[in-house]
């Protein structure tokens, strides 16, 4: 895969996610950070309440293309530094 197809591959799913956080009835209207590196999501920010940090990174773990994501989004009750790091890669163990 060449460096500006993947470049553009990654800028299709950061305004996936923004479309998705601001169509969404809990994260509409949040001024959040989004990036997209290798389809991992990374999301900054601050939000009033832990529900909201929560579900900032469900819809955005949701929209399709997206193999992680990355939460550093700062909220109440958030764990310090405001980071957890979730992928999804789909990879069997084999011993």
């Amino acid at each position: 895969m060449s460096v500006s197809h993947q470049n553009s591959t990654d800028e299709n799913l950061r305004q996936a996610v923004l479309l998705a956080l601001k169509t969404d009835a809990h994260t509409a209207g949040l001024c959040l950070r989004v990036g997209v590196l290798n389809g991992i999501a990374h999301l900054g920010g601050d939000v009033p309440a832990l529900p909201i940090w929560e579900r900032a990174a469900e819809v955005t773990a949701g929209v399709p293309g997206i193999r992680g994501v990355v939460n550093r989004i700062a909220a109440p009750g958030a764990p310090s530094p405001g980071r957890i790091i979730n992928l999804d890669l789909h990879r069997e163990c084999r011993r």
